[in-house]
């Protein structure tokens, strides 16, 4: 089955004005109007890759989250000299089982599953981070988007299904 972008609410910029994003997604075959995200995205908050999604909805952001599929979403920012923080980071997340979803100026974008663990990803990606200046990293499916600090907790649900 083919992959295809649809465009999702990311935002609003200083004017008010909507912010979409273009995102992978490949259409679930069974369910009309369900896709599966194929990669993490870099500014839609709340979806990793692998969950599905019903697209297009009523919903201020355009989509219906169904089901998350246990992985975590991991922004890195900085603004000068990506690629040599993405030579190291990018090995080290592939050790981990991870997946480098998306590379542009400025942002990277990550796909881990929860069941490596929070402590683990945190210490790998502070001691990484920290080696290099004006970078940051973000969790992109962890925290409620309405606050950006209160947990989610999703991951609880999912370590009770598997």
């Amino acid at each position: 089955m083919e992959s295809t972008l649809i465009p999702v609410v990311a935002g609003y910029n200083a004017e008010g004005d909507t912010v979409f994003e273009q995102i992978c997604v490949q259409p679930v075959a069974e369910v009309r109007g369900e896709f599966r995200l194929l990669k993490s995205p870099a500014f839609v908050r709340g979806l990793a890759s692998g969950d599905r999604i019903r697209y297009p909805t009523d919903t201020l952001n355009g989509f219906e989250l169904i089901r998350h599929s246990g992985n975590l979403c991991v922004r890195v920012l900085r603004k000068e000299k990506l690629d040599e923080l993405e030579q190291v980071l990018t090995a080290e997340m592939e050790m981990l089982d991870g997946t480098l979803d998306q590379q542009s100026p400025g942002i990277l974008v990550y796909s881990i599953h929860v069941s490596i663990g929070f402590s683990q990803i945190e210490a790998l990606m502070d001691r990484l981070i920290g080696q290099f200046t004006n970078a940051v990293w973000y969790y992109g499916n962890v925290y409620d988007p309405a606050d950006g600090v209160t947990p989610l907790n999703w991951w609880q649900d999912f370590a009770r299904s598997i």
